[in-house]
């Protein structure tokens, strides 16, 4: 069992495209929460990114509540990735092909 199942957290996120705001945690917990909010996530098709450090400072924030703008960046780069797109260090996105997509 790796470091990240023993002491896991997890945040689902929710993103309103009609809406100007920040995407929203729906659900953040720890423990067997966590594990709960993942098996969940999987067994509905929804995308799982695992991220110890990402996962730690979301599972922090209640339901509800937008991510505050320290963590756009970071959720950017979650939600660049399962689009299957890839940004430069100059902040030039390009489509990825299918074959060079890897797991974090």
């Amino acid at each position: 069992m790796s470091p990240f199942e023993k002491l896991q957290k997890a945040a689902a996120l929710k993103y309103n495209e009609s809406s100007d705001g920040a995407p929203v945690v729906v659900a953040s917990g720890m423990g067997e929460t966590a594990r709960q909010i993942v098996s969940l996530a999987e067994k509905s098709g929804v995308p799982v990114f695992r991220d110890d450090s990402l996962a730690t400072l979301l599972s922090r924030l209640d339901a509800g509540v937008e991510i505050p703008p320290e963590l756009y960046q970071a959720v950017v780069d979650m939600y660049v990735y399962f689009l299957g797109f890839r940004a430069d260090s100059e902040g030039r996105v390009t489509k990825q092909p299918d074959a060079e997509q890897a797991e974090p």
